[in-house]
């Protein structure tokens, strides 16, 4: 069939203009624009498919579902629970922009790209080594970016493991990964539902509690080179309060200029190193 001719186009292409878009066309592709939201690896799409992943034991960081889904999802919902995952309501449309097809059924698995190992485990890696024990603890560090530079650093210098909290915080997503260049696949990640409680078991475990928040003192007048934990606020408001009293030390890093913070892995970088520096003398 021929294709049919705008009158209107042609007149534009005679005068040197580019003919006007399609109308019908103009939306498909601002709808494409939409959909083409970076959507996170690792998912697992469809009730089935979850239902059996969780089954299955696989690790799984974040279960996503429209609410307003019936049928199988209360059990989805139950079993997730019941396995400590966090559940999040969204709407079909975010569902629909997470894995670029509107046949999720109302639930999408977002998988972890590795395995977490428990607070014990990180305490038998410095055992093992015979050396004291070096952790860091990230508080409610949301941007994939920063958690993923932080383990990235942390492994580059020996740390025995990294812990987070289960929520409020980014997870070993497909984005930590990259921007750890492949660092956490070696370093251990607790993945824990409680800080503060985290924090009285290192305490008993002989390891000291350093909390990095401005007003405290300055990092270079500390004494690093036992046991320790480094402490790293979320990137917007800091340690959480119970987490600050949690603390045996407060440590700060001196601002000069105008501004008053640094990025969180930043921070996480000077005092990692200054941590290594007292431990080895140089």
């Amino acid at each position: 069939m021929a294709q049919r001719i705008n009158k209107n186009d042609r007149y534009r292409e005679k005068r040197g203009r580019r003919p006007a878009p399609d109308k019908y066309t103009e939306k498909v592709r601002t709808k494409d624009a939409a959909d083409t939201e970076e959507a996170p690896e690792g998912l697992i799409i469809g009730r089935n498919p979850v239902l059996e992943a969780l089954k299955a034991g696989r690790p799984i960081d974040i279960l996503y579902v429209n609410s307003n889904a019936g049928g199988s999802m209360g059990s989805i919902v139950r079993i997730a629970r019941e396995h400590d995952i966090t559940v999040k309501n969204v709407s079909d449309e975010k569902l629909t922009r997470m894995c670029g097809t509107s046949s999720h059924q109302g639930v999408i698995a977002s998988g972890a790209c590795a395995e977490y190992v428990t607070v014990e485990d990180i305490l038998a890696v410095s055992a093992k080594k015979g050396t004291p024990p070096f952790i860091i603890v990230c508080d409610e560090i949301e941007d994939p970016h920063n958690l993923g530079a932080v383990i990235r650093t942390a492994e580059a210098a020996g740390a025995d493991g990294i812990i987070i909290p289960k929520r409020r915080s980014a997870s070993l997503n497909a984005t930590v990964f990259k921007t750890s260049a492949g660092a956490a696949s070696w370093l251990p990640v607790a993945r824990v539902p409680n800080i503060p409680a985290v924090l009285d078991k290192l305490r008993q475990n002989g390891v000291w509690i350093y909390g990095s928040d401005a007003g405290g003192s300055d990092y270079r007048t500390v004494s690093l080179t036992g046991a320790a934990a480094l402490v790293i606020g979320s990137e917007g408001s800091g340690m959480g309060r119970l987490v600050r009293e949690k603390c045996d030390y407060i440590v700060s890093l001196p601002m000069f200029g105008k501004i008053t913070s640094l990025n969180a892995s930043v921070a996480a970088g000077i005092l990692i190193y200054e941590t290594v520096r007292q431990r080895t003398g140089v």
